[in-house]
């Protein structure tokens, strides 16, 4: 029997199941999951049209948006536009 690996990129290709799949991360990963899961978001959408929304080369995204990667926030928040989110923040209950 023939499996294939599970990329969850094959499976974000609207905008709901991007913000859900972004807003799960952000609630139960760490920085590098957050870094991780925008460049997945960003390969699933088409690094190339990332590249040019953002005014980013392709080869500076692919390094700011891998695992271990530190971005600064900047970069994070222009590829967070260019995949149509935005950061809302909401009050925890105790």
């Amino acid at each position: 029997m023939n499996t294939t690996k599970f990329d969850i990129a094959d499976y974000l290709d609207n905008n709901e199941m991007i913000a859900e799949y972004l807003n799960t991360v952000l609630e139960e990963g760490n920085d590098s999951d957050i870094i991780v899961a925008i460049g997945t978001v960003a390969k699933a959408i088409g690094m190339t049209k990332i590249a040019e929304e953002t005014g980013l080369s392709r080869p500076s995204l692919y390094k700011a948006l891998s695992d271990g990667a530190k971005p600064q926030f900047a970069t994070i928040m222009k590829v967070l536009k260019a995949v149509g989110g935005q950061l809302h923040v909401n009050p925890t209950t105790a």
